[in-house]
């Protein structure tokens, strides 16, 4: 007879460090956004350029994240969406990863944690590498962050 079978089902307990981790995880995040709401990234010399840009002179997927983080902070959707909309897309997606380690972590069930499949990760891949692209296509300049 299997002892684990007669066990009675073990609660999900908080663990110290996990906890210690994603609060650390959520500090650093409020420290960012905090400066990335004060300091205005719009601004020259604030923060560094993006060195893929720095190097080709082409934007990458996350030019503009910066600026469409400002704008999201300071509750201008339209702005944050013209200057990166794939971050603006992911924000919801942060927030929900941010969540989910929070109640593993204080040993609650994370909210419908499934495996995300082969496929979808690989469209996810595409979606980036096209409007990486297609941002620096003449003609598509309303992908650009400037």
């Amino acid at each position: 007879m299997s002892l684990v079978r007669d066990r009675p089902a073990l609660r999900l307990r908080p663990r110290r460090r996990e906890v210690l981790r994603v609060a650390a995880v959520t500090a650093a995040a409020v420290g960012a956004a905090t400066a990335l709401a004060t300091v205005d990234p719009n601004q020259p010399g604030h923060y560094p350029g993006c060195p893929f840009l720095l190097v080709s002179g082409l934007y990458c997927p996350g030019c503009g994240s910066l600026r469409a983080v400002h704008d999201l902070l300071h509750a201008d959707l339209a702005g944050a969406l013209a200057r990166n909309p794939l971050a603006v897309a992911a924000v919801p997606f942060l927030v929900y990863a941010l969540v989910a380690a929070w109640a593993a972590a204080l040993g609650r069930r994370p909210p419908s944690l499934t495996t995300v499949p082969a496929p979808v990760i690989w469209g996810l891949l595409v979606v980036v590498v096209a409007f990486g692209v297609l941002r620096n296509v003449p003609g598509w300049s309303w992908l650009s962050p400037v």
